[in-house]
């Protein structure tokens, strides 16, 4: 099992900034892809943007050219750094990491538990 613990939500104005972390830990496993979804009230969840093992990055394109997200493979921590808020980002933002144990080919996506992001006008 991989669990993830996330960090780093919180309630700041339109036009700030934050950044999530998400830290990913368990048992001889390898991760693969690591990305950021978000959940709104009464909305789906959606992809927010993701990252590669080789580093490739893509976004939703309502974050595009406001969200960075990046990883450190050896801290098996991925990140997401969000400029300029706007509250239409206000959401649960959830970690979701896609991993296999060293000694399977099956892969799982393993969830965080969700943090909150608000964002106020």
């Amino acid at each position: 099992q991989v669990q993830l613990v996330e960090s780093g939500g919180g309630l700041v104005q339109d036009g700030g900034s934050l950044r999530l972390s998400c830290v990913a830990s368990g048992s001889a496993f390898y991760i693969d892809d690591m990305a950021w979804y978000r959940q709104a009230p009464g909305t789906q969840r959606e992809l927010v943007a993701r990252v590669t093992s080789g580093g490739s990055t893509d976004y939703a394109g309502s974050v595009q050219g406001r969200f960075t997200i990046s990883r450190d493979n050896a801290k098996n921590t991925v990140y997401l750094l969000m400029d300029s808020l706007k509250p239409e980002d206000t959401a649960v933002y959830y970690c979701n990491v896609r991993a296999r144990r060293l000694l399977s080919r099956l892969y799982n996506n393993y969830w965080g538990q969700g943090t909150q992001v608000t964002v106020s006008s």
